[in-house]
Protein backbone atom coordinates (compact mmCIF):
# COMPACT_ATOMS: atom_id res chain seq x y z
CA UNK A 1 0.00 0.00 0.00
CA UNK A 2 1.45 3.56 -0.63
CA UNK A 3 0.70 6.33 1.46
CA UNK A 4 1.72 9.76 1.33
CA UNK A 5 1.64 11.82 4.70
CA UNK A 6 1.11 15.21 3.58
CA UNK A 7 2.70 18.59 5.43
CA UNK A 8 3.72 17.41 8.75
CA UNK A 9 6.52 18.68 10.84
CA UNK A 10 9.01 15.89 10.02
CA UNK A 11 11.35 15.40 12.99
CA UNK A 12 14.12 12.71 13.15
CA UNK A 13 16.52 12.98 15.94
CA UNK A 14 19.22 10.92 14.26
CA UNK A 15 19.83 13.14 11.66
CA UNK A 16 18.41 16.43 13.55
CA UNK A 17 15.76 17.06 10.62
CA UNK A 18 13.03 19.24 12.18
CA UNK A 19 10.95 20.57 8.59
CA UNK A 20 8.10 20.68 7.09
CA UNK A 21 7.96 18.09 4.56
CA UNK A 22 5.50 15.28 2.81
CA UNK A 23 7.05 11.95 3.30
CA UNK A 24 5.93 9.04 0.85
CA UNK A 25 5.64 5.43 1.63
CA UNK A 26 5.92 1.80 -0.08
CA UNK A 27 6.11 -1.59 -0.01
CA UNK A 28 6.61 -0.40 4.07
CA UNK A 29 9.36 1.80 3.12
CA UNK A 30 9.84 5.56 3.16
CA UNK A 31 10.62 6.38 -0.20
CA UNK A 32 10.48 9.80 -0.43
CA UNK A 33 10.64 12.59 1.81
CA UNK A 34 10.50 15.86 0.37
CA UNK A 35 9.76 19.51 0.39
CA UNK A 36 6.20 20.08 0.88
CA UNK A 37 4.23 19.58 -3.14
CA UNK A 38 7.42 18.34 -4.80
CA UNK A 39 6.22 14.76 -5.30
CA UNK A 40 4.26 15.13 -7.92
CA UNK A 41 5.05 11.26 -9.60
CA UNK A 42 4.12 9.83 -6.48
CA UNK A 43 0.22 8.23 -6.47
CA UNK A 44 -0.68 7.13 -3.15
CA UNK A 45 -3.73 4.54 -2.34
CA UNK A 46 -4.20 6.67 0.85
CA UNK A 47 -3.48 10.55 2.21
CA UNK A 48 -2.88 11.24 5.95
CA UNK A 49 -3.14 15.34 6.10
CA UNK A 50 -0.35 15.76 9.00
CA UNK A 51 -0.80 19.36 8.75
CA UNK A 52 0.20 21.39 12.93
CA UNK A 53 1.18 17.67 13.04
CA UNK A 54 4.06 16.02 13.78
CA UNK A 55 5.93 13.23 11.66
CA UNK A 56 8.32 11.53 14.11
CA UNK A 57 10.15 7.87 13.99
CA UNK A 58 8.00 5.18 15.93
CA UNK A 59 8.65 5.34 19.50
CA UNK A 60 11.28 2.48 20.83
CA UNK A 61 10.38 0.71 24.42
CA UNK A 62 12.59 -0.73 25.85
CA UNK A 63 10.88 -2.41 28.65
CA UNK A 64 6.94 -3.44 28.51
CA UNK A 65 5.70 -6.63 29.97
CA UNK A 66 2.51 -8.16 28.00
CA UNK A 67 1.55 -10.16 30.20
CA UNK A 68 1.24 -13.34 28.07
CA UNK A 69 1.82 -16.35 28.09
CA UNK A 70 0.25 -16.81 31.43
CA UNK A 71 -1.41 -13.62 32.88
CA UNK A 72 -4.01 -13.04 31.03
CA UNK A 73 -6.09 -11.61 33.07
CA UNK A 74 -3.65 -9.11 33.61
CA UNK A 75 -3.12 -8.54 29.98
CA UNK A 76 -3.06 -9.93 26.31
CA UNK A 77 -0.81 -9.51 23.11
CA UNK A 78 -4.19 -8.20 22.07
CA UNK A 79 -4.92 -5.61 24.28
CA UNK A 80 -0.98 -4.70 25.34
CA UNK A 81 -0.25 -4.37 21.55
CA UNK A 82 -3.21 -2.31 20.71
CA UNK A 83 -2.23 -0.20 23.94
CA UNK A 84 1.45 0.14 22.14
CA UNK A 85 -0.17 1.96 18.91
CA UNK A 86 -2.45 3.98 20.51
CA UNK A 87 0.94 5.58 22.22
CA UNK A 88 2.84 5.51 18.93
CA UNK A 89 5.34 2.64 19.85
CA UNK A 90 6.30 0.55 17.10
CA UNK A 91 8.85 -1.58 18.72
CA UNK A 92 8.87 -3.19 22.24
CA UNK A 93 11.30 -5.10 24.08
CA UNK A 94 9.76 -7.47 26.79
CA UNK A 95 10.93 -9.16 30.12
CA UNK A 96 11.24 -12.65 30.45
CA UNK A 97 9.10 -13.62 33.40
CA UNK A 98 5.97 -14.45 32.26
CA UNK A 99 4.50 -17.87 32.80
CA UNK A 100 6.01 -20.08 32.21
CA UNK A 101 9.12 -18.22 31.87
CA UNK A 102 10.61 -17.56 28.60
CA UNK A 103 13.46 -20.04 29.37
CA UNK A 104 12.97 -21.76 26.27
CA UNK A 105 13.32 -21.50 22.06
CA UNK A 106 9.61 -22.64 21.51
CA UNK A 107 8.38 -19.87 24.10
CA UNK A 108 9.69 -17.25 22.62
CA UNK A 109 9.19 -18.74 19.06
CA UNK A 110 4.96 -18.80 19.74
CA UNK A 111 4.97 -15.33 21.74
CA UNK A 112 6.78 -13.65 18.15
CA UNK A 113 4.44 -15.74 15.95
CA UNK A 114 1.45 -14.23 17.76
CA UNK A 115 2.92 -11.05 17.86
CA UNK A 116 3.74 -10.94 13.74
CA UNK A 117 -0.02 -11.96 13.19
CA UNK A 118 -1.57 -9.52 15.67
CA UNK A 119 0.96 -6.23 12.95
CA UNK A 120 0.30 -3.92 16.29
CA UNK A 121 3.88 -3.71 17.49
CA UNK A 122 7.29 -5.17 16.68
CA UNK A 123 8.16 -7.60 19.89
CA UNK A 124 11.64 -8.34 20.70
CA UNK A 125 11.70 -10.74 23.56
CA UNK A 126 14.28 -10.94 26.21
CA UNK A 127 15.37 -14.47 27.06
CA UNK A 128 15.49 -15.91 31.24
CA UNK A 129 19.76 -15.89 32.21
CA UNK A 130 19.01 -18.30 34.37
CA UNK A 131 15.84 -21.41 33.97
CA UNK A 132 12.68 -20.77 35.55
CA UNK A 133 14.90 -16.88 36.88
CA UNK A 134 15.83 -18.78 39.70
CA UNK A 135 19.42 -17.65 39.69
CA UNK A 136 20.94 -21.19 39.61
CA UNK A 137 21.44 -22.94 36.57
CA UNK A 138 22.26 -20.98 32.97
CA UNK A 139 20.20 -21.06 29.70
CA UNK A 140 20.89 -21.93 26.66
CA UNK A 141 21.60 -19.04 25.55
CA UNK A 142 22.30 -19.79 21.47
CA UNK A 143 19.19 -21.44 20.85
CA UNK A 144 16.78 -18.85 22.83
CA UNK A 145 19.31 -16.53 20.09
CA UNK A 146 18.05 -18.18 17.09
CA UNK A 147 14.41 -18.49 18.34
CA UNK A 148 14.57 -14.85 18.25
CA UNK A 149 15.74 -13.47 21.68
CA UNK A 150 17.68 -10.13 21.24
CA UNK A 151 19.19 -10.36 24.62
CA UNK A 152 19.13 -12.22 28.25
CA UNK A 153 17.74 -10.55 31.77
CA UNK A 154 16.29 -11.54 35.33
CA UNK A 155 13.81 -8.89 34.78
CA UNK A 156 13.19 -8.10 38.57
CA UNK A 157 14.87 -11.41 40.01
CA UNK A 158 18.22 -10.57 41.46
CA UNK A 159 20.75 -13.14 41.07
CA UNK A 160 22.16 -13.65 44.62
CA UNK A 161 25.02 -15.77 43.78
CA UNK A 162 27.66 -14.02 42.21
CA UNK A 163 29.40 -17.33 40.87
CA UNK A 164 26.79 -17.73 38.53
CA UNK A 165 26.08 -14.36 37.62
CA UNK A 166 30.17 -13.87 36.89
CA UNK A 167 29.91 -17.41 34.38
CA UNK A 168 26.46 -15.90 32.67
CA UNK A 169 28.59 -12.41 31.51
CA UNK A 170 31.72 -15.01 30.17
CA UNK A 171 29.23 -16.64 28.49
CA UNK A 172 27.38 -13.72 26.79
CA UNK A 173 30.70 -11.93 26.30
CA UNK A 174 31.96 -14.96 24.26
CA UNK A 175 29.09 -14.65 21.90
CA UNK A 176 28.52 -10.70 22.17
CA UNK A 177 25.45 -11.37 23.82
CA UNK A 178 24.02 -8.52 25.77
CA UNK A 179 22.79 -8.93 29.66
CA UNK A 180 20.44 -6.96 31.16
CA UNK A 181 20.00 -6.08 34.49
CA UNK A 182 18.06 -4.44 37.20
CA UNK A 183 19.98 -3.38 40.16
CA UNK A 184 19.28 -4.51 43.06
CA UNK A 185 20.17 -6.14 46.06
CA UNK A 186 18.15 -9.60 46.95
CA UNK A 187 18.38 -8.38 50.86
CA UNK A 188 18.43 -4.94 51.03
CA UNK A 189 15.70 -4.73 48.39
CA UNK A 190 12.69 -6.29 50.73
CA UNK A 191 10.63 -3.35 51.20
CA UNK A 192 7.83 -1.46 50.30
CA UNK A 193 8.80 1.97 49.75
CA UNK A 194 11.91 3.75 49.50
CA UNK A 195 14.15 4.72 52.59
CA UNK A 196 13.42 8.28 53.78
CA UNK A 197 10.89 10.33 55.64
CA UNK A 198 7.69 9.66 53.98
CA UNK A 199 8.29 6.02 54.20
CA UNK A 200 9.05 6.51 57.89
CA UNK A 201 6.25 8.41 58.72
CA UNK A 202 3.92 6.37 57.06
CA UNK A 203 4.92 3.26 58.41
CA UNK A 204 6.18 1.78 55.58
CA UNK A 205 9.80 -1.04 55.50
CA UNK A 206 12.17 1.08 53.45
CA UNK A 207 14.58 -0.10 50.49
CA UNK A 208 17.19 1.81 50.82
CA UNK A 209 19.36 3.29 47.71
CA UNK A 210 22.31 0.96 48.69
CA UNK A 211 20.29 -1.45 47.46
CA UNK A 212 20.79 -0.19 44.25
CA UNK A 213 24.68 0.97 44.38
CA UNK A 214 25.60 -2.28 46.23
CA UNK A 215 24.10 -4.11 42.92
CA UNK A 216 25.75 -2.04 40.88
CA UNK A 217 29.39 -1.81 41.95
CA UNK A 218 28.80 -5.54 41.75
CA UNK A 219 27.86 -5.76 38.25
CA UNK A 220 30.20 -3.29 37.07
CA UNK A 221 33.43 -4.83 38.25
CA UNK A 222 32.06 -8.04 36.91
CA UNK A 223 31.74 -6.40 33.41
CA UNK A 224 35.42 -5.18 33.75
CA UNK A 225 36.62 -8.20 34.71
CA UNK A 226 34.38 -9.86 31.87
CA UNK A 227 33.86 -7.43 28.92
CA UNK A 228 30.46 -8.41 28.69
CA UNK A 229 28.15 -5.47 27.15
CA UNK A 230 25.12 -5.11 30.50
CA UNK A 231 22.13 -2.63 30.19
CA UNK A 232 20.77 -1.66 33.39
CA UNK A 233 17.45 -1.49 33.81
CA UNK A 234 15.13 1.18 35.62
CA UNK A 235 17.92 3.37 37.70
CA UNK A 236 16.05 4.99 40.51
CA UNK A 237 18.54 6.99 42.42
CA UNK A 238 21.09 9.83 41.94
CA UNK A 239 24.18 7.73 43.62
CA UNK A 240 23.08 4.85 40.75
CA UNK A 241 23.58 7.83 37.83
CA UNK A 242 26.23 8.71 39.33
CA UNK A 243 28.30 5.54 39.35
CA UNK A 244 26.76 4.83 35.39
CA UNK A 245 28.43 8.01 34.29
CA UNK A 246 31.75 6.97 36.07
CA UNK A 247 31.49 3.39 34.24
CA UNK A 248 30.87 5.25 30.93
CA UNK A 249 33.94 7.31 31.90
CA UNK A 250 36.01 4.45 32.38
CA UNK A 251 34.88 2.85 29.51
CA UNK A 252 32.78 -0.50 30.26
CA UNK A 253 30.41 -1.44 27.66
CA UNK A 254 27.41 -0.17 29.93
CA UNK A 255 24.17 1.68 28.89
CA UNK A 256 21.14 2.69 31.34
CA UNK A 257 17.84 3.63 31.14
CA UNK A 258 14.71 4.84 33.65
CA UNK A 259 11.46 4.87 33.55
CA UNK A 260 8.53 7.62 33.13
CA UNK A 261 7.69 7.10 36.65
CA UNK A 262 10.82 7.61 38.60
CA UNK A 263 11.26 11.01 35.84
CA UNK A 264 8.21 12.69 36.63
CA UNK A 265 7.56 11.76 40.53
CA UNK A 266 9.14 11.33 44.15
CA UNK A 267 8.11 9.75 47.37
CA UNK A 268 5.76 12.15 48.38
CA UNK A 269 3.26 11.53 45.36
CA UNK A 270 2.48 8.20 47.74
CA UNK A 271 0.37 10.08 49.16
CA UNK A 272 -1.83 8.33 51.68
CA UNK A 273 -1.01 5.01 50.57
CA UNK A 274 -2.35 4.98 46.93
CA UNK A 275 -1.64 1.76 45.91
CA UNK A 276 -1.40 2.94 42.07
CA UNK A 277 1.94 4.63 43.33
CA UNK A 278 3.10 0.69 44.52
CA UNK A 279 5.84 0.86 42.26
CA UNK A 280 9.31 -1.45 41.62
CA UNK A 281 11.65 0.59 41.47
CA UNK A 282 9.88 2.50 44.36
CA UNK A 283 10.06 5.80 43.87
CA UNK A 284 12.83 8.04 45.89
CA UNK A 285 12.92 12.25 46.75
CA UNK A 286 13.13 14.72 44.73
CA UNK A 287 16.74 14.83 44.18
CA UNK A 288 17.00 11.85 42.94
CA UNK A 289 14.19 12.60 40.27
CA UNK A 290 15.84 15.75 39.51
CA UNK A 291 19.60 13.67 39.09
CA UNK A 292 17.52 11.09 36.80
CA UNK A 293 16.05 14.09 34.67
CA UNK A 294 19.69 15.60 34.68
CA UNK A 295 21.32 12.29 33.34
CA UNK A 296 18.57 11.32 30.73
CA UNK A 297 19.28 15.03 29.34
CA UNK A 298 23.04 14.86 29.34
CA UNK A 299 23.11 10.82 27.73
CA UNK A 300 24.51 8.97 31.16
CA UNK A 301 21.17 7.87 30.77
CA UNK A 302 20.48 6.29 27.38
CA UNK A 303 16.76 5.34 27.27
CA UNK A 304 13.53 6.56 29.02
CA UNK A 305 11.08 3.49 28.92
CA UNK A 306 7.47 2.96 30.10
CA UNK A 307 7.71 0.22 32.16
CA UNK A 308 4.26 -1.31 31.01
CA UNK A 309 3.40 -3.18 33.67
CA UNK A 310 -0.72 -3.54 33.68
CA UNK A 311 -2.01 -4.87 37.24
CA UNK A 312 -5.27 -6.44 37.29
CA UNK A 313 -8.12 -4.40 39.80
CA UNK A 314 -8.13 -7.00 41.97
CA UNK A 315 -4.48 -6.95 42.90
CA UNK A 316 -4.44 -3.33 42.83
CA UNK A 317 -7.36 -2.01 44.64
CA UNK A 318 -5.58 -3.43 48.19
CA UNK A 319 -4.15 -2.09 51.27
CA UNK A 320 -0.77 -0.27 49.69
CA UNK A 321 1.24 -3.16 51.08
CA UNK A 322 -0.82 -5.45 49.94
CA UNK A 323 -1.15 -4.10 46.46
CA UNK A 324 0.86 -5.99 42.92
CA UNK A 325 3.61 -3.08 42.29
CA UNK A 326 2.92 -1.70 38.54
CA UNK A 327 1.57 0.17 36.23
CA UNK A 328 0.52 0.71 32.59
CA UNK A 329 2.87 2.52 30.41
CA UNK A 330 2.22 2.23 26.56
CA UNK A 331 -0.03 5.41 25.93
CA UNK A 332 1.92 7.36 28.54
CA UNK A 333 5.64 7.44 26.53
CA UNK A 334 5.20 9.77 24.31
CA UNK A 335 3.04 12.06 26.59
CA UNK A 336 6.09 11.91 29.52
CA UNK A 337 8.46 12.32 27.12
CA UNK A 338 7.47 15.46 25.77
CA UNK A 339 6.83 17.08 29.28
CA UNK A 340 9.73 16.05 30.47
CA UNK A 341 11.46 17.87 27.48
CA UNK A 342 9.13 21.12 27.48
CA UNK A 343 10.23 20.84 31.67
CA UNK A 344 13.66 20.60 31.31
CA UNK A 345 13.79 23.46 28.19
CA UNK A 346 14.75 21.48 25.16
CA UNK A 347 13.71 21.74 21.41
CA UNK A 348 11.71 18.60 20.47
CA UNK A 349 14.13 16.97 18.65
CA UNK A 350 16.29 15.98 21.82
CA UNK A 351 12.91 15.45 23.74
CA UNK A 352 11.82 12.40 20.95
CA UNK A 353 15.60 11.25 21.10
CA UNK A 354 15.34 8.86 24.17
CA UNK A 355 12.07 7.06 22.56
CA UNK A 356 13.34 6.86 19.27
CA UNK A 357 17.15 6.43 18.11
CA UNK A 358 18.80 6.23 22.14
CA UNK A 359 16.79 3.22 22.51
CA UNK A 360 18.06 1.64 19.01
CA UNK A 361 21.43 2.41 19.71
CA UNK A 362 21.07 0.39 22.91
CA UNK A 363 19.71 -2.62 21.06
CA UNK A 364 22.26 -2.32 18.38
CA UNK A 365 23.06 -5.52 16.10
CA UNK A 366 20.35 -7.44 17.71
CA UNK A 367 17.82 -5.46 15.54
CA UNK A 368 19.22 -6.96 12.28
CA UNK A 369 18.25 -6.04 9.41
CA UNK A 370 16.58 -2.83 11.25
CA UNK A 371 19.31 -1.83 13.10
CA UNK A 372 20.08 0.81 10.36
CA UNK A 373 16.94 2.80 10.26
CA UNK A 374 14.84 1.49 13.18
CA UNK A 375 13.97 4.73 15.71
CA UNK A 376 14.83 7.42 12.90
CA UNK A 377 12.89 8.76 9.23
CA UNK A 378 15.36 8.19 6.65
CA UNK A 379 14.73 7.17 2.49
CA UNK A 380 14.69 3.77 1.83
CA UNK A 381 14.17 3.03 5.74
CA UNK A 382 11.58 0.89 7.27
CA UNK A 383 8.63 3.08 7.02
CA UNK A 384 7.90 2.88 11.43
CA UNK A 385 6.08 6.44 11.92
CA UNK A 386 4.43 8.22 14.90
CA UNK A 387 2.28 11.15 14.11
CA UNK A 388 0.97 13.17 16.64
CA UNK A 389 -0.46 16.69 17.67
CA UNK A 390 2.30 18.59 20.00
CA UNK A 391 -0.42 21.02 21.32
CA UNK A 392 -3.29 18.47 22.13
CA UNK A 393 -4.36 17.67 25.58
CA UNK A 394 -5.44 14.34 26.78
CA UNK A 395 -6.52 13.42 30.64
CA UNK A 396 -5.05 10.27 31.90
CA UNK A 397 -8.46 8.27 32.71
CA UNK A 398 -8.64 4.38 32.39
CA UNK A 399 -11.38 5.09 30.34
CA UNK A 400 -9.57 6.18 27.65
CA UNK A 401 -6.76 3.48 27.63
CA UNK A 402 -6.60 0.67 25.34
CA UNK A 403 -4.64 -1.23 27.84
CA UNK A 404 -6.17 -4.28 30.14
CA UNK A 405 -4.45 -2.65 32.84
CA UNK A 406 -6.47 0.52 33.73
CA UNK A 407 -4.33 1.45 36.67
CA UNK A 408 -1.14 4.20 36.51
CA UNK A 409 -0.10 6.83 38.85
CA UNK A 410 -0.73 9.48 36.68
CA UNK A 411 -4.69 8.93 36.83
CA UNK A 412 -5.29 11.20 39.85
CA UNK A 413 -8.95 10.82 41.23
CA UNK A 414 -11.54 11.64 38.53
CA UNK A 415 -10.01 14.28 35.80
CA UNK A 416 -6.43 12.14 35.35
CA UNK A 417 -3.33 14.39 34.74
CA UNK A 418 -3.35 16.38 31.65
CA UNK A 419 -0.63 15.63 29.28
CA UNK A 420 0.83 17.06 26.08
CA UNK A 421 1.17 15.28 23.23
CA UNK A 422 -1.91 12.79 21.32
CA UNK A 423 -1.38 10.19 18.83
CA UNK A 424 -3.47 10.90 15.62
CA UNK A 425 -2.00 7.83 13.70
CA UNK A 426 0.87 5.07 13.85
CA UNK A 427 2.19 3.21 10.80
CA UNK A 428 4.71 -0.29 11.71
CA UNK A 429 6.09 -0.87 7.89
CA UNK A 430 4.03 1.12 6.74
CA UNK A 431 1.01 -0.49 7.45
CA UNK A 432 -1.52 1.57 9.59
CA UNK A 433 -1.88 0.00 12.97
CA UNK A 434 -3.81 2.83 14.71
CA UNK A 435 -5.32 5.89 13.56
CA UNK A 436 -7.48 8.23 15.98
CA UNK A 437 -10.90 8.58 16.22
CA UNK A 438 -10.70 12.34 15.69
CA UNK A 439 -12.24 14.15 18.98
CA UNK A 440 -11.84 11.18 21.16
CA UNK A 441 -10.33 12.04 25.01
CA UNK A 442 -7.72 9.60 25.05
CA UNK A 443 -5.15 8.08 22.80
CA UNK A 444 -6.77 4.79 22.30
CA UNK A 445 -10.14 7.27 21.55
CA UNK A 446 -12.86 4.79 23.01
CA UNK A 447 -16.23 5.18 21.83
Amino acid sequence: MKILILGGRVVDPASGRDERADVAIASGRIVAIQPPGTLPDFQPDRILQAAGLVVAPGLVDLAARLREPGQEHEGMLESELAAAAAGGVTSLVCPPDTDPVLDEPGLVEMLKFRARKLSRCRVFPLGALTRGLKGQTLTEMAELAEAGCIGYSQADVPVTDTQVLLRALQYAATFGYTVWLRPQDAWLGQGLAAQGAVATRLGLSGVPVAAETVALHTIFELVRATGARVHVCRLSSAAGVALLRAAKADGLPVTGDVNINSLHLSDVDIGYFNPDMRLTPPLRQGADRTALRAALADGTLDALVSDHDPVADDMKNLPFGEAEPGATGLELLLSLALRWGQDSGLPLVRALAPITQAPVRVLGEALGSLASSAGRLVEGGVADVCIFDPDAQWSVRPEVLASQGKHTPFSFASTGMALPGRVRATLVAGTLAYESAGDAPGPGDPA
